[in-house]
């Protein structure tokens, strides 16, 4: 069992796409996520994971409100844009603010979470997030992930 291994088998587990995002401080910050998953319906509580490397997850901790964006189809160049440096990562993309938490506007599904739990996971830390709010658009299609690479589904 090594990290590669996982990696490679895991890769057959298909995921959505989101972009999790605050406004702190004047600036957004946020990152692409696939580890999101739904975890209670009562209470409410969704969870992502961010890797101890990540620059974004130590400012983005900090804020009290996030948004979570459900990519579809038609963002799959938002995803491309966001793999810039931290630094640059929101450069250029249209995003809506909504007391501190950031979507990207026409996003298949949009949930607005605050932090509610961080759990040290490996080499991760796994954070629960209740939800304050969500909407979805029944006529989108998920972007998904799978193979380590973007996909859409066909019929």
């Amino acid at each position: 069992m090594t990290p590669t291994a996982m990696r490679r088998a895991l890769a057959g587990f298909a995921t959505g796409l989101s972009v999790v995002a605050a406004e702190l401080d004047g600036q957004i910050v946020g990152m692409p996520a696939n580890s999101l998953a739904s975890v209670s319906l009562d209470p409410p509580l969704v969870s992502l994971a961010f890797a101890h490397t990540s620059t974004t997850w130590p400012i983005l901790r900090r804020a009290p409100r996030w948004g979570i964006s459900v990519l579809g189809e038609a963002q799959a160049q938002v995803l491309q844009d966001l793999r810039r440096p931290a630094a640059e990562r929101f450069g250029g993309i249209e995003m809506h603010i909504d007391g501190g938490a950031a979507f990207v506007p026409g996003a298949l599904a949009t949930i607005t979470v605050t932090p509610r739990t961080a759990v040290e996971a490996g080499d991760h830390t796994l954070v629960l997030l209740e939800v304050k709010d969500l909407h979805r658009d029944e006529t989108q299609r998920p972007l998904v992930f799978f193979d380590s690479t973007t996909h859409t589904l066909s019929h």
